[in-house]
């Protein structure tokens, strides 16, 4: 049996709702790329005994909740289908704990941090560029109402996790963070002009 389908490579999925989407969720694999990322990372986590992979799997399972959300477009989904894709702020506010509970473990942020810090940490990293990307995808979701705003929030907050959770994951491994740089471009060569 086939796991997708034509109107899969087009993207195009079933919602709960009466028609076909056609969805920038879909076509950047949205919230489900954050998901694979997730578990990736999750993987590489748990073999160096992180206490926080609880944490990435009570997300996996929001995530699941985000994608329900945005299988279930309001303009065309019926009220039962609404009522059980609603997504809550409590994943949100938790995730927000989650961020309290790091942050204060670390040096405060005087740079912008590149994508460092051993392989849990940069795999952290490139969840959060996922996240950032999938966050960037539902907000047009969001402004024309198809889609409830906490879905955008706990993306956002999604990425601020995984970003505290990398500089976290890059300390207790004894991984240096690298820091941003800024080019001198007065010192670049003027035969450009």
């Amino acid at each position: 049996m086939a796991v997708w389908g034509l109107g899969g490579r087009l993207g195009l999925r079933g919602c709960l709702g009466a028609r076909k989407l056609l969805c920038p969720r879909f076509q950047s694999r949205g919230p489900q790329g954050v998901e694979d990322g997730d578990r990736f990372a999750m993987e590489l986590i748990a073999e160096k005994g992180h206490p926080f992979v609880e944490e990435l799997q009570k997300i996996q399972c929001s995530l699941q909740d985000v994608g329900s959300a945005l299988a279930t477009p309001r303009s065309s989904a019926r009220e039962a289908h609404l009522k059980h894709a609603t997504f809550e702020a409590g994943p949100i506010l938790e995730l927000e704990q989650w961020i309290d509970k790091y942050s204060h473990q670390l040096p405060p942020l005087t740079a912008f941090i590149l994508p460092s810090g051993g392989k849990s940490s940069s795999a952290l990293h490139f969840c959060r560029a996922v996240c950032r990307r999938a966050e960037r995808r539902v907000v047009p979701l969001v402004q024309t109402g198809e889609t409830d705003a906490n879905v955008v929030k706990f993306l956002n907050r999604l990425s601020d996790y995984l970003f505290t959770l990398a500089r976290y994951t890059a300390m207790k491994e004894g991984n240096p963070e690298k820091i941003h740089k800024k080019n001198d471009l007065s010192a670049a060569p003027e035969a450009l002009g």
